[in-house]
């Protein structure tokens, strides 16, 4: 005979499910944000030139680091993303057998159009929710996501 759920089993299977359909929109969703760059950008490339706009020129090491992928797998997104012209290299003042990645203007442009379109049907999705509903939830997923952060640490 197998013990009864409680309530809690109940609502952390809910919170599985639908942790798992976020997951699989979120997925679509960057696919389609890269298409939007480029149709031939991969998503995990348009991953990379997030990255490259929220912290300016970085090395190929610095971008294994932050995105926790290895040296092959960067190198490849990054070789895709120059042959799109999207990224490009620069020798680093500081270390002139180095290379630092930068976004093209063109990566620029057409991130700035996905963000405003990202932006304007964000706020479209939760036009009915009040403000402390929604700070709420961003309160909620930040703890959530919390989470994670210190167990990738541990």
């Amino acid at each position: 005979m197998t013990p009864a759920r409680d309530d809690r089993d109940l609502v952390l299977d809910a919170l599985e499910g639908e942790i798992l359909v976020l997951v699989r929109r979120a997925r679509r969703v960057v696919a389609l944000r890269a298409a939007q760059i480029h149709p031939e950008l991969q998503p995990a490339a348009y991953l990379l030139l997030l990255l490259l706009r929220d912290r300016g020129a970085m090395r190929a090491s610095e971008v294994c680091d932050a995105h926790d992928m290895d040296k092959g797998a960067v190198s490849r997104q990054v070789q895709h993303a120059v042959d799109l012209g999207l990224v490009e290299r620069t020798a680093d003042p500081v270390d002139k057998r180095a290379s630092l990645l930068t976004l093209t203007d063109a990566a620029r442009e057409g991130l700035a159009e996905v963000d405003a379109r990202r932006r304007e049907r964000l706020r479209e999705r939760v036009a009915l929710w009040d403000d402390a509903a929604l700070a709420d939830f961003v309160t909620g997923l930040g703890r959530y996501n919390s989470l994670f952060a210190e167990e990738l640490v541990s």
